[in-house]
């Protein structure tokens, strides 16, 4: 079966996607949209995603959208190595941690958000870090908890899973605001123990081909 992903290199949501497919060891190719230019608002791209957002997974005759819902197909798709636990409620446990992630925090600090908050509501650009510097706190705060709870290497246990896969592109773009860590000793571990892995290292948006010099 053959693999496209549409994405861009410094979009989280395709951040997670191409971890997931790295420590699947799947092949895939990939397809770049530039977010700063619009570009995901072509007509071409829109007309297989019609949301004209990036990740997008081509398979053999279908397109795959919105991040979760690729890995969770992965999962199913690929078994090994799993990304889900065994167990119903460790799987509703890394469900939980990942949807913590994608739900709750990164919708909040999206492009189209911030872009939103300068160009209609003259937010200005202090109030903005401010803005991206509270959500990712809030939820890092309850993330922090879940991998105390659950934790061993990775986010959940000694295996990395869809939380690792979204916790990863968070911990990233925590790290580019420059929102302070200090009490997230656990993410910040865990965003470590990740990151030393080669499918991880080469699933960075610095290794991407569409990245800036």
């Amino acid at each position: 079966m053959s693999l496209i992903l549409h994405g861009y290199w410094r979009s989280s949501a395709a951040y997670r996607v191409r971890l997931a497919l790295n420590l699947k060891g799947l092949d895939y190719a990939q397809v770049t949209h530039d977010l700063r230019a619009g570009a995901q608002r072509a007509p071409a791209y829109v007309s297989i995603a019609p949301q004209g957002r990036v990740p997008a997974l081509e398979t053999d005759g279908s397109v795959l959208t919105q991040s979760l819902a690729i890995m969770e197909w992965l999962d199913e798709m690929y078994p090994l190595p799993p990304l889900l636990p065994a167990d119903p409620t460790d799987r509703a446990v890394v469900r939980a941690m990942a949807q913590l992630v994608a739900c709750d925090i990164h919708p909040l600090n999206n492009l189209p958000i911030l872009q939103w908050l300068r160009t209609q509501l003259n937010v200005g650009e202090d109030a903005v870090s401010d803005w991206i510097a509270h959500w990712i706190t809030q939820g890092f705060a309850a993330l922090e908890v879940m991998i105390c709870r659950h934790g061993g290497i990775f986010a959940f246990g000694d295996t990395p899973t869809l939380a690792d896969c979204c916790l990863v592109p968070q911990l990233y773009s925590a790290q580019r605001y420059g929102v302070d860590l200090r009490d997230f000793p656990q993410i910040v571990a865990v965003g470590e123990a990740c990151t030393a892995l080669q499918p991880c290292l080469e699933a960075a948006p610095t290794a991407q081909p569409d990245a800036d010099p």
